[in-house]
């Protein structure tokens, strides 16, 4: 391939690569709400929610077993996945968005492989920042990071009692992150992106996953029909979302923050020797 293709192509194709390794966990579970959408049955002895929430469970137990997750990222991916749940419980209970489907593993209308969807995004955060060697640099004083993740969870409560925040918090996280570049491993050279910027072309695609869960009528928001998409506007709540889910793998990845700019030394290549 490289003989065939310029470095830049290369580069390319190795980027696509590694992030769909990075993103293996929520992609099974898409590939788990397509294909059991399109095959079950509804006389079938198992509802379709409780056969997914034994894929999920096969899933993370297999990412484990074949340490495709360490023990130290399931941690961290078990906090997002309980954080994930409770929100869930009040954003159904709220009639922001239903799983109209039957099945017993369900508490509150909530069917419990919800919290695994949470948990995808902690895998994929987890595992990209390893697998492409991540660096965030200069990194605001992580106290305020908290501080902002904690907010934007409130919000995503308060707001239906009292006034909305996210334009306000979205602002912040320009402010906070502004000179943070997020530094990463391709092969050789290393690049580097604003950290908001990676933050948007990540929500873009969970929106699009969003879009699969509604399609395929796993679950769906206030008013919407199964083929309707989903609003261009939910962008938004999961660019701040992906805040709390990134804040929240750096309590325990902290080793990838760097408060001081970062510049990391480009490998030279030796030229090769003439033969002989």
């Amino acid at each position: 391939m490289r003989a065939r293709l310029p470095d830049w192509a290369v580069e390319f194709v190795m980027f696509v690569l590694k992030q769909g390794w990075a993103c293996l966990f929520g992609f099974l579970m898409l590939v788990g709400l397509i294909v059991s959408d399109a095959m079950w049955q509804p006389h079938w002895a198992i509802h379709r929610y409780d056969a997914l929430v034994i894929w999920a469970v096969g899933l993370q137990a297999a990412f484990l077993v074949f340490r495709l997750e360490t023990l130290q990222e399931a941690k961290v991916i078990a906090l997002f996945h309980l954080t994930g749940t409770a929100m869930e419980f009040f954003k159904v209970s709220a009639g922001s968005w239903a799983y109209p489907e039957p099945g017993l593993l369900k508490v509150m209308g909530v069917p419990l492989f919800s919290g695994f969807m949470y948990a995808a995004v902690g895998s994929y955060m987890a595992r990209v920042i390893r697998i492409f060697e991540m660096r965030f640099a200069p990194y605001p004083p992580f106290w305020t990071t908290v501080v902002l993740a904690v907010a934007i969870y409130v919000n995503f409560f308060a707001h239906h009692y009292i006034w909305d925040g996210r334009y306000v918090l979205i602002a912040a996280t320009f402010v906070l992150f502004a000179r943070t570049r997020v530094w990463f491993h391709i092969g050789d050279t290393p690049r580097w992106m604003p950290l908001p910027l990676a933050a948007f072309l990540t929500s873009i695609f969970l929106w699009i996953a969003e879009n699969v869960g509604t399609n395929t009528g796993t679950w769906l928001y206030a008013g919407q029909s199964e083929f309707d998409m989903v609003s261009f506007a939910k962008m938004g709540s999961w660019y701040l979302l992906l805040y709390v889910s990134f804040v929240t793998v750096t309590l325990v990845l902290r080793d990838a923050l760097s408060r001081e700019a970062w510049e990391p030394r480009t490998p030279v290549r030796q030229p090769a020797q003439a033969p002989g």
